[in-house]
């Protein structure tokens, strides 16, 4: 990936030639955060050319049913499944380090045939977000922290998750937060990692065990969020395919077993002065900003109705549990991790908010825009926030939807955030979300087989 927006269409065809690709991968992320998109010999792809996807393709569920006959859904689609037009983005060209040919990969912008982007499409949410700081001259700044657990191979989906063989032999069976010799155990995974992220220029950070057998975090240094939202992006991409040469799973599922925590996606978020360079979040003598109470203050206000995008399935609430190491509510405190808004110990040029409530498996563009969407509009409405809190927040009241359909509800009714978001995205992701709640609904689980079939 480049890391600088200059990098043109030239620029990447020269990078092309000199690497000698042979086949180009063309990705869209739609609304779930799959890849979707064309494979192409280079000889078929030039900048110029416009390729072609249905719409349709970035509204569709998990499991790939499409919300048909949904108010909204089809006066944004139609009938006709109309074509969108992909024009790659230069900056995340990158190569596939895991392909046997020399390979390719290229994130790809969505518009319609008239030249307007797809507002419906992940990256131009967030990318209408952040133009809405430009306009107030700042820029915001994001580094996510991303949990996620490695698994034994399991075909049967019947069957319980539970941790992989490490070098020693043995499966994890206790929790090892911040163990090294514990991250060691998959030394060689780790290493494929790392080179697989060098030679895509993804510059992670840190990487620690969790504290969940088998759960990991990788951290990304802070920049602007379109570039780490692509990073997550790749990442996530990345890491199942490192896994699965090592004969095991990589998940990003948001709770994937029983007995052990949960998997976050914790944002850490910042506005800096674009001519300045100054943090927003900070006077000159080094004291809170009013504009960084409001932030805080518009992420209390607004987070429970942004809950359907930062945890978007069904498993995501299972989480969101009392003393699960998960937020249950939208307090906020100074280094206090049993928050939903925690403000980290830092010089006042860094001072910044996490977001705790974030799954990990939100999809990276949506989540950023939504949790800055939360802070811009408690700036614009000069909201306060609620009296810090100093000892625990899960002995407080939940304040976040306990289910999806709970939190769809929320989502419909927060006008301020369609307005931010987009009506059209809003309706698109609603159906879609809704679709996806039914067909879950129409399972039967094993706690019911269990509980219910000879007791009730």
């Amino acid at each position: 990936m480049s890391e600088s927006a200059s990098f043109s269409h030239v620029d990447m065809e020269r990078w092309l030639s000199e690497k000698r690709i042979t086949e180009i991968e063309c990705l869209v992320p739609d609304l779930t955060g799959v890849a979707r998109g064309k494979i192409l010999p280079r000889e078929k792809f030039t900048a110029e050319r416009a390729m072609r996807l249905p719409e349709a393709v970035l509204g569709v569920t998990v499991t790939g049913e499409s919300p048909e006959g949904y108010e909204g859904y089809d006066n944004v689609f139609g009938f006709t499944d109309k074509d969108m037009v992909l024009i790659p983005d230069p900056s995340t060209v990158c190569l596939v380090p895991w392909a046997v040919d020399p390979t390719a990969q290229v994130i790809m912008d969505c518009y319609f045939h008239n030249g307007a982007p797809v507002d419906f499409a992940p990256r131009n949410v967030l990318r209408r977000v952040t133009n809405l700081y430009k306009e107030m001259g700042w820029t915001p700044i994001v580094a996510p922290e991303l949990e996620f657990y490695l698994l034994a191979r399991n075909t049967d989906p019947n069957q319980p998750l539970v941790p992989p063989i490490g070098r020693s032999g043995r499966a994890e069976t206790s929790r090892q937060l911040y163990s090294i010799d514990a991250v060691n155990e998959f030394d060689p995974l780790f290493e494929d990692i790392y080179d697989y992220c060098d030679a895509m220029g993804l510059e992670l950070d840190t990487l620690i065990h969790e504290f969940g057998a088998g759960q990991m975090e990788i951290n990304f240094l802070h920049d602007e969020p379109m570039l780490l939202a692509d990073k997550v992006f790749f990442f996530k991409r990345t890491l199942r395919e490192a896994a699965l040469r090592h004969n095991m799973y990589a998940t990003f599922m948001a709770k994937p077993m029983t007995n052990e925590p949960g998997s976050a996606m914790h944002i850490h978020q910042s506005v800096i002065d674009t001519k300045s360079r100054l943090n927003i979040f900070s006077n000159a003598d080094g004291s809170e900003s009013p504009l960084f109470l409001h932030y805080i203050a518009g992420l209390q206000k607004y987070l429970p109705a942004a809950m359907a995008l930062l945890a978007p399935y069904v498993n995501s609430y299972r989480r969101v549990v009392r003393h699960g190491a998960a937020p249950i509510n939208i307090e906020w405190g100074y280094d206090n991790r049993t928050v939903g808004i925690r403000v980290p110990i830092s010089e006042p040029e860094a001072r910044r908010v996490e977001n705790r409530v974030v799954g990990a498996d939100a999809n990276p563009y949506l989540a950023m825009a939504v949790t800055l969407a939360c802070g811009y509009l408690g700036i614009v409405e000069k909201l306060q926030p609620s009296a810090v809190t100093t000892g625990s927040a899960y002995d407080s009241t939940y304040q976040l939807p306990r289910s999806l359909s709970e939190a769809l509800r929320a989502l419909e009714a927060a006008t301020p955030l369609h307005e931010v978001l987009g009506k059209n995205f809003i309706d698109v992701y609603v159906a879609v979300k809704e679709t996806e709640h039914e067909e879950f609904m129409r399972v039967i689980s094993p706690w019911e087989r269990e509980h219910l079939l000879m007791h009730v």
